[in-house]
């Protein structure tokens, strides 16, 4: 029996975001792009035709079905309408394939607990789509703070913005339960990296917010507290100028992280200093965590491995959002 070397994937939806996810599929040497579905007419040709013009025999869909019934395809890349995430999750985990999800995997706890259930049941392989972590720089961040370079982590500061389109009106134009605002578009970042360098979830949240008349955020920012005066601030707005970036304050030094969302050409810029006196700017290589993120996923299914990324942790980061979201609605702080 032949060692299969490559991971076949088909994507469910034709989503900005194909741009860069559709040629990291193409571009991953471990991956292969079979086909693409949309339940816009003519949306997935289109959209195969502008990010992976060059790919022959790729089919497009006009019905999401006919992906997930494909004899060929072994995972999917789901990069749907939140609000969407779970049912289709589960769809495609009973046909037996493997599931790379779009940030947020879900809108709540409990469907995350749905779809690791189903997928425990198929014995597939389920990850949320956090595509930066597989940027190098994050590790070169890690390995300073092993170091002991700026002493034990106090405080994180986590920060991410744009200011929005007229293109992009439809991710406000729904309240928070269903999925809308910048919480659930651009927040999951900000809760991400705000928890990436403390253990496990915080005690408690707080948070407030600017609503818009759809009862959707448009600014929200708040403080995640780990106890023994150990906190995370997290910001996120589409009302500010472009920012992906966090600060690392430790008892003897800081680390920065200029951009979350970096481009696959440009190089990544840490700066970092210390107490005594140091002041480090610090290049690293480019990288494009797209790619990363299509070969590491690949990897681990193609090989029988856990993914960096595990379900518990997207289970945890959505237990930070909706309880920052009860904040917002409570004005009090809320238990995690």
């Amino acid at each position: 029996m032949t060692e299969q070397k490559v991971l076949r994937w088909g994507i469910l939806g034709a989503a900005r975001v194909n741009e860069r996810l559709m040629s990291a599929i193409v571009e991953a040497e471990n991956a292969q792009l079979v086909a693409i579905a949309s339940r816009r007419p003519g949306a997935a040709a289109e959209t195969l035709a502008k990010y992976a013009p060059d790919e022959q025999g790729v089919a497009a869909f006009d019905d999401l079905d006919s992906v997930l019934n494909h004899a060929e395809i072994d995972a999917v890349y789901l990069p749907m309408a939140n609000e969407e995430h779970t049912e289709w999750a589960i769809k495609a985990i009973e046909q037996g394939k493997h599931v790379l999800i779009e940030k947020p995997m879900a809108l709540s706890v409990a469907d995350i607990d749905a779809i690791i259930a189903a997928a425990d049941k198929q014995q597939v392989t389920v990850m949320e789509g956090f595509m930066y972590c597989f940027h190098p720089q994050h590790d070169y961040v890690a390995d300073l703070i092993a170091s002991g370079a700026i002493g034990d982590v106090r405080t994180v500061k986590t920060c991410f913005s744009f200011p929005m389109k007229p293109a992009r009106l439809y991710r406000i134009e729904r309240d928070i339960n269903h999925g809308g605002g910048a919480m659930w578009d651009i927040g999951p970042y900000a809760i991400h990296t705000a928890r990436k360098w403390f253990d496990g979830v915080p005690k408690s949240v707080m948070a407030m917010a600017k609503l818009n008349d759809f009862g959707a955020d448009t600014s929200l920012s708040g403080v995640l507290d780990y106890d023994d005066g150990r906190f995370a601030h997290f910001d996120m707005s589409f009302e500010r100028a472009r920012r992906s970036e966090y600060e690392i304050i430790g008892t003897l030094g800081g680390i920065k992280c200029d951009t979350v969302w970096q481009n696959p050409d440009d190089a990544p810029v840490i700066h970092w200093w210390t107490d005594a006196g140091e002041q480090h700017e610090v290049a690293l290589p480019v990288a494009n965590h797209f790619v990363e993120e299509i070969k590491h996923f690949s990897d681990c299914v193609l090989n029988a491995e856990l993914p960096a990324l595990s379900v518990v942790d997207a289970r945890e980061n959505c237990q930070v959002i909706t309880a920052a979201l009860r904040s917002v609605q409570s004005g009090q702080k809320e238990s995690v």
